[in-house]
């Protein structure tokens, strides 16, 4: 039987999807300090600002922000938005490095999980949405959304 916030989404990176094409996915586990997990599966995280970078072959997080425990000792990081490394393989950091240096391509966090006990972030490749592709998936879900609501109009008045 797993742990109480196992599969648990922690954080969202809600903006992500409004300001990227998100083309691939990868799940990251990361190093954490202290009693960041803690802090991390109370919610106490921020991942809006966040944004990745590969340097010397190893991929890190910047901007991530994870509060201070405050039942936590001493050993505590200090610094709540420190660059954190994420772990992956080496092919696939090989792979993101390769996409990420084309024109328009960012690697941007989506969202912190706990998956059997670790933390893990999933990152995706986005390519920047320009204002009119903005303006024109904001026309298509509200579109969708009024079919939806038309249709469950017409299943009530059948009823």
């Amino acid at each position: 039987m797993g742990k109480k916030n196992d599969g648990k989404q922690l954080a969202q990176n809600k903006k992500a999807s409004h300001d990227y094409f998100i083309e691939d996915t990868y799940e990251a586990g990361m190093v954490l300090m202290g009693t960041e997990i803690k802090s991390l599966r109370n919610g106490r995280a921020n991942i809006s600002d966040a944004f990745a970078t590969i340097r010397n072959g190893e991929i890190f997080i910047h901007n991530l922000h994870i509060s201070p425990f405050e039942q936590g000792n001493r050993h505590n990081p200090t610094d709540p938005t420190r660059a954190r490394k994420l772990l992956l393989h080496k092919a696939q950091i090989h792979k993101l490095l390769g996409q990420s240096k084309q024109e328009g391509y960012s690697i941007v966090p989506l969202k912190i999980y706990v998956r059997n006990g670790y933390a893990k972030l999933l990152i995706g490749l986005g390519k920047g949405k320009k204002q009119f592709d903005k303006r024109d998936s904001a026309a298509k879900r509200d579109a969708q959304r009024d079919i939806q609501r038309a249709l469950r109009e017409k299943q009530k008045i059948v009823r």
